[in-house]
């Protein structure tokens, strides 16, 4: 027997913590009875549990890394009808955004129906790193990188210890390379801006374990490799373990 929201997270319905507020909402049934008390234990193997009327089923987890592009939504669906990034997604499993990249912002983006994963990843107690490669107007000196990595006071207080690099200049525009913990938003614009050196292009390259191909082009996707799954597993355990 296992907790309901559990067996939600792992057939890719959503995340756990998501899956906790579905079923307060009322929206889930198991055999035929609607369920809101988030203690409730099911055995999936034979009780029937339905979301928002539909059976969820034990789906084969799928782990998706996404070279996002630009002028895209990180979401399911959009009502302005913009493209989303499961629009480029072409698979029959259902898989979610792990995180969130701005519309125009581009770059490495995880999807996957691995609950346990995106709680893990996601949860502010493990602060996963995140690396981006930020287009900035004007030259950023070492003091204001050093700024950077110290922290800087935005609106919502100071942010944590960052890594931060000036990678090239060029036309008076530089590339800065800047590895943060945190997940504010729009933190990396907020920033560069908070310098003197407003975003023009964001690409994020790395996220925890996991780095963005080379060769892989601007809206298209990989499956994970087994090395990289076992890695984003370790940090799913390390978090459920420490509460």
């Amino acid at each position: 027997m296992e907790r309901l929201q559990k067996v939600m997270a792992k057939a890719g319905v959503a995340s756990r913590r998501k899956s906790e507020e579905i079923i307060k909402a009322g929206r889930v049934k198991v055999n035929n009875k609607v369920v809101t008390e988030l203690g409730t234990k099911v055995d999936p193997s034979k009780d029937n549990i339905e979301v928002d009327g539909e059976a969820i089923t034990k789906e084969k987890l799928v782990y998706i890394l996404l070279n996002k592009p630009k002028n895209c939504i990180t979401t399911a669906d959009d009502p302005k009808g913009r493209q989303t990034v499961l629009d480029i997604i072409n698979i029959k499993q259902r898989v979610y955004p792990v995180g969130r990249l701005d519309y125009d912002t581009e770059g490495l983006l995880l999807l996957t129906n691995d609950g346990e994963v995106a709680y893990g990843l996601t949860h502010p107690s493990h602060q996963v790193s995140k690396k981006y490669l930020a287009t900035v107007q004007g030259v950023p000196n070492d003091a204001k990188l050093k700024a950077l990595e110290r922290g800087i006071q935005l609106s919502d207080g100071w942010t944590a210890p960052a890594k931060a690099e000036l990678v090239v200049e060029f036309n008076d525009k530089s590339i800065v390379s800047l590895e943060i913990h945190e997940g504010r938003k729009h933190q990396v614009k907020r920033m560069c801006k908070s310098v003197g050196h407003p975003v023009l292009e964001l690409k994020r390259i790395k996220m925890g374990p996991l780095e963005l191909d080379e060769d892989l082009k601007v809206g298209t996707y990989r499956f994970l490799n087994k090395a990289e799954i076992n890695k984003l597993k370790k940090i799913a355990k390390q978090v459920k373990e420490n509460g």
